[in-house]
């Protein structure tokens, strides 16, 4: 089934969305936000479901029109949001590129960071900067929304925690990246509000796409209506949501409701010399992946960070065409900061 918050209050109000995403359905009766729904999951899915079910049929009583516009992230805020970084080929063409050592440990032991998940944002909210001098990016990837997960789980045990999954906008300022790396306590002022796609939606709306604690098909990614890349999420992987959720739950219990990010979605190159969408490649999940190969490939980046006016789309569609999550669609936006 499909599910999504429409803006109301701090946590949204919840809603069963159609496969085609034409339709939804408040559902107070069941839960009042998503996070209600995860935190008694077991009674209110199947209530859910029976709802999916009476829209895909045409059916149900309630139905109005579904616009993505109107809705907040799945979960406006969560409890927990913490971002790998399982393509580890991403990581270590961004090292090369800055002539950075690639730790041998890091394609055994994923990386991951706990980011802010107080104010997670829609799929329409402007990306906020208040200088282009910050190095305005985005990041393509996919999420899972887990249930509650036991401290210690097995990756084996893992994957039965997942109740979502969604698509993720997790926007970065490179430019502030180094001097917070540099002290040696991780992203904050560098890693601000990350953005949700209007619709989370349950593993097995993806059929065979969803195998081995990954989510196969091809993440479009668009600048100002320029086909930045297709990557594939379920092609070089190198930890799957299986232990990703593994390694975030090694000392803690996560509650109902934690976010758990794959990471910038990265391929590697098939052929060196068709790397760009232009060459016939699958192009790049963000810039700053794309500002590295061509690094190394010219020796200077060429592609501009984002600047204000620009617009990111993020979009993942089936072998039918339609969209499985709805569109990441964003407008880079100057405010001040204070």
């Amino acid at each position: 089934m499909k599910l999504a918050s429409l803006k109301g209050g701090r946590d949204g109000g919840l809603v069963v969305v159609s496969r085609d995403l034409r339709h939804a359905c408040p559902v107070p009766d069941v839960a009042a936000t998503l996070q209600q729904a995860l935190d008694d999951w077991h009674a209110a899915a199947p209530r859910l479901e029976a709802v999916y079910r009476a829209l895909n049929e045409g059916t149900a009583a309630d139905a109005q029109p579904f616009d993505p516009i109107g809705c907040a992230a799945p979960l406006p805020r969560a409890y927990q949001w913490a971002d790998g970084s399982a393509y580890v080929n991403h990581v270590a063409l961004v090292r090369q590129a800055r002539g950075a050592e690639m730790p041998a440990r890091f394609w055994h032991d994923p990386l991951m960071y706990q980011g802010g998940s107080d104010t997670l944002l829609g799929p329409h909210d402007d990306i906020a900067a208040a200088s282009e001098d910050w190095g305005i990016d985005f990041e393509a990837e996919l999420a899972v929304i887990t249930g509650d997960v036991p401290m210690g789980v097995s990756a084996a045990d893992a994957l039965a925690c997942v109740r979502l999954l969604t698509l993720v906008n997790d926007v970065s300022l490179r430019a502030l990246i180094p001097d917070e790396v540099a002290k040696g306590f991780g992203f904050f002022h560098s890693k601000p509000s990350s953005a949700f796609a209007p619709v989370a939606l349950t593993p097995d709306e993806l059929g065979g796409d969803w195998r081995d604690g990954r989510v196969h098909g091809p993440v479009l990614c668009h600048v100002n209506d320029e086909l930045l890349g297709t990557p594939d999420a379920g092609r070089d992987m190198t930890f799957g949501f299986d232990v990703l959720i593994a390694h975030a739950a090694k000392t803690r219990r996560l509650g109902a409701g934690s976010i758990i990010g794959s990471g910038t979605v990265s391929n590697l190159p098939e052929d060196e010399s068709r790397i760009t969408v232009a060459e016939g490649g699958v192009g790049h999940a963000c810039i700053a992946e794309a500002r590295a190969r061509e690094t190394v490939r010219y020796g200077a980046p060429r592609t501009p960070f984002l600047r204000f006016g620009d617009r990111v789309r993020i979009e993942m569609t089936g072998p039918d065409g339609v969209s499985r999550f709805g569109a990441i669609d964003q407008p880079v936006t100057q405010t001040s900061s204070r």
